[in-house]
């Protein structure tokens, strides 16, 4: 018996069903397009295979340690943080034994995707299958078809966004465009390392970024132009977009003179917590205006209380998977920077949420106002079946389809990606079904939607 039956997440009403496949079957082989993700240009740099199953499914995706953990399995027992998983076969034991706490989870649809469709598993993964699992998964990795360019090729990708720190030299996107390889990786600048007071090593960072640039970084007009020049640099290696992952959406528009001076505070370390959160505020503000002059799709990924477990950011560092959603606000927060750009048409912001009460109450309203606004899809803990419909539900009937941007991945876990955009095609196609079975959608327009959203809004909006 397979893993995923055919019609999974289509509606259950028979007539509502049946559009629904027929919106499915026009958009199912479309190619895709991740324009936002954390996958490793490595991958694809080296062309390596990947070690094993331990190491591509559980190391890298912080929804399934995030789990485990919550279980009481230790990231210890599952070797987190170390480069060569010193015993992946008990690693990926520990995994199958409690693979039941994934039931109901879209953690569980992407994996059983990838073991099926990939793997050609139909067992389902337990204690009993944990050795069958690893050793086929194992074997096929070390085939040709498995390597990184393969799957990617195999996966229709048509382009791959990573993301990467001003400070990172790109080299393995630079290796990736020698190579002659016909693949897209594009880099993604991220500059939360040397905008962010609060980032480790805040300091160093500024001081390493004027040493690459050859700017004096420690004065603001220095700093200023050394992001400038990343940002081409950037550019250069085709990419088309910035992301921010600051704590909340707040901008500010301070003079260059204050500008200045609280840039001279937060360098050397004598900000207070508000002046470092003002600085966060204008360095979007700052964004903006270098986005409205290089043309960088701005993406705003505020709300996240990053760290939340002090114990596990001690002992591991960052990203292992204790970021708690907070509210967040929107109207108030950028007014400062629409003011500035909001009616500007040659500026594209892409906005997103952990904090769905905004949805209908602040992000729609404000995208279906402002030229310069569009909404990211549902993010991180809303990336799930009912997130994407409640999303659509939420937003469409106040800032419509077109102020949308279609989906994108997010994943550091390379195998869920044909997986996470085959759940929001049928998500999406079940939710334009049930448009045209209440007549408030003509067919027509519902084929060209789901064309749209699957490929055409994200290839407009990412300029790619």
């Amino acid at each position: 018996m397979p893993l995923l039956h055919d019609d999974r997440l289509f509606p259950a009403d028979p007539a509502t069903r049946s559009i629904a496949r027929q919106l499915y079957a026009s958009v199912r082989e479309l190619p895709i397009l991740s324009p936002h993700g954390h996958t490793q240009a490595a991958w694809f740099a080296k062309n390596q295979a990947f070690p094993d199953p331990a190491k591509l499914f559980i190391q890298p995706d912080h929804y399934v340690h995030r789990m485990l953990y919550s279980q009481g399995v230790s990231l210890d027992a599952l070797e987190i943080d170390v480069e060569n998983i010193s015993d992946p076969r008990k690693v990926w034991r520990i995994f199958a034994e409690h693979y039941y706490l994934f039931r109901g989870t879209p953690t569980r649809l992407w994996l059983d995707f990838a073991f099926q469709e990939l793997f050609g598993l139909e067992n389902r993964l337990t204690a009993r299958t944990a050795d069958l699992y690893f050793d086929t998964i194992s074997s096929k990795l070390q085939t040709p078809e498995f390597l990184p360019r393969s799957l990617f090729e195999r996966f229709h990708i048509e382009v791959l966004a990573t993301t990467d720190s001003p400070l990172d030299s790109l080299a393995d996107h630079i290796a990736i465009r020698e190579s002659g390889w016909s693949g897209r990786v594009l880099p993604t600048f991220r500059p939360d390392s040397v905008v962010d007071p609060e980032f480790a090593g805040f300091a160093e960072n500024i001081a390493k970024l004027g040493e690459q640039t050859d700017e004096d970084t420690s004065t603001w007009q220095g700093y200023l132009a050394a992001l400038r020049q990343e940002r081409e640099r950037f550019r250069s290696l085709g990419c088309t977009a910035t992301d921010h992952g600051h704590p909340t959406a707040n901008t500010a528009n301070l003079s260059s003179g204050a500008s200045a001076a609280l840039f001279a505070k937060v360098s050397t370390g004598r900000a207070s917590l508000e002046e470092e959160e003002l600085f966060r505020a204008q360095m979007l503000t700052e964004m903006a205006r270098m986005s409205l002059d290089d043309g960088l799709v701005m993406q705003i990924h505020p709300g996240s209380v990053r760290n939340h477990n002090l114990e596990l950011f001690r002992k591991f560092g960052r990203d292992m998977g204790a970021d708690i959603p907070a509210p967040t606000n929107y109207v108030e927060a950028l007014r400062p920077l629409l003011d500035l750009f909001g009616n500007e048409t040659d500026l594209t912001i892409i906005l997103f949420t952990l904090d769905e009460s905004t949805y209908s109450r602040e992000l729609a309203p404000l995208a279906g106002h402002y030229p310069c606004l569009r909404l990211g899809p549902p993010w991180w803990f809303n990336d799930s079946p009912e997130g994407m419909m409640r999303f659509r539900e939420s937003v469409i009937e106040t800032a419509g389809f077109y102020n949308t941007v279609g989906f994108n991945d997010d994943t550091r876990a390379f195998l869920s990606i044909p997986a996470r955009h085959d759940v929001a095609r049928r998500v999406d196609c079940s939710f334009l079904a049930r448009l045209v079975v209440e007549h408030r959608l003509n067919e027509d327009e519902a084929f060209e939607i789901a064309q749209d959203l699957t490929s055409n809004l994200a290839r407009r909006a990412y300029k790619l």
